[in-house]
């Protein structure tokens, strides 16, 4: 494929159990005559028979190569074989079935990491399934990280239209954030977020607010020291590197909308400081972006919804704005170069 060709997303099969076909065929269906064209590592014969239960008209045509989905995706839904070995029971996970789901994320970062693929969309799985099918990993981005052999921690980014942030700590317990917070870790989550918002969403230089961890960003050390002895050595450390950054800020004054204008993503201290604001405000459309892998990965941001899988009643809007997401940044990298 020469560059003036433009290159297919590549979307993963997720949870065959979960909502993700579901999505996939809606994803589809919005966004044929809209968006780059993707295609999806799956099971034809499987959303074939999903579509035909959710009384949804969508051609499916099977392709043997990414290239493959640039000539039909306008007129069916592209999908390259990846065989589910059980029956699927919506609702149910299978270990039987932890293979396909596997080798379908293997395959998606082979294909961005021969240039057959600019970006990978990863439907939801589900982690205690895989773990019965032998998958060893803490989860889906250490996975992807492997398979990239990236060598440096990634970062999770959680974007809509109205904002973008990042939360240094994740999936800890408060008193374990506050444990884990040093200068490294939000020096690097930081600097990662600067590179990436130049290399894939085209922005020449990147303006960053952080927030402090305290109520009032400490307010000079009578509600905590952490701003004095940390956030600010380390955030002075990095403006002298070039970096464009305000803080550390009050978080509860940080993501009204006036304040949204001044910067382009919120770099905050733990989990809820960033994803409550983002959540409050585009709940249905937040797309979870993993930064600082060598190709680019976004996803829905919410799991594979057992409760409500092969209803026909699945909310596709995150899991559009997740291929819409990877298109503008696809493109944006592209331009960059």
């Amino acid at each position: 494929m020469n560059q003036a060709t433009p290159l297919p997303i590549a979307i993963t099969m997720g949870d065959p159990a979960g909502i993700g076909g579901e999505l996939t065929l809606k994803a589809w269906q919005q966004l044929h005559m809209k968006v780059a064209p993707f295609f999806v590592i799956d099971c034809p014969n499987r959303l074939k028979t999903l579509a035909s239960d959710l009384s949804l008209a969508i051609p499916i045509r099977e392709i043997s190569s990414p290239v493959d989905a640039l000539g039909c995706f306008n007129q069916a839904l592209p999908v390259l074989r990846e065989e589910v070995h059980h029956p699927v029971i919506s609702g149910t996970g299978d270990p039987l079935n932890g293979s396909a789901v596997i080798n379908s994320i293997k395959r998606s970062v082979s294909f961005v990491q021969n240039n057959e693929a600019s970006a990978v969309v990863t439907n939801p799985i589900n982690k205690a399934v895989l773990y019965q099918a032998g998958f060893s990993h803490p989860g889906h981005t250490e996975y992807l990280a492997d398979l990239a052999n990236s060598t440096t921690p990634s970062v999770m980014m959680l974007a809509s239209k109205q904002l973008r942030v990042i939360p240094v700590t994740i999936h800890l317990s408060l008193a374990e954030a506050i444990n884990k917070l040093d200068s490294d870790l939000i020096a690097h989550t930081i600097r990662t977020a600067n590179t990436a918002l130049k290399q894939d969403f085209g922005i020449n230089t990147p303006r960053i607010a952080v927030s402090g961890l305290n109520p009032h960003a400490g307010e000079d050390g009578s509600m905590g020291t952490e701003e004095i002895n940390l956030i600010s050595p380390t955030l002075e450390l990095l403006q002298n590197e070039g970096i464009h950054i305000k803080g550390p800020l009050p978080a509860d004054t940080m993501f009204h909308a006036k304040a949204r204008e001044e910067y382009d993503v919120a770099v905050c201290m733990y989990h809820d400081q960033a994803l409550i604001p983002i959540k409050t405000l585009d709940f249905d459309s937040g797309v979870n972006i993993t930064l600082g892998l060598p190709f680019i990965r976004t996803s829905p941001d919410h799991g594979t919804a057992y409760n409500i899988a092969g209803q026909g009643i699945a909310n596709p809007s995150s899991f559009i704005a997740a291929i819409e997401m990877a298109a503008t940044m696809a493109k944006a990298k592209t331009e960059a170069h």
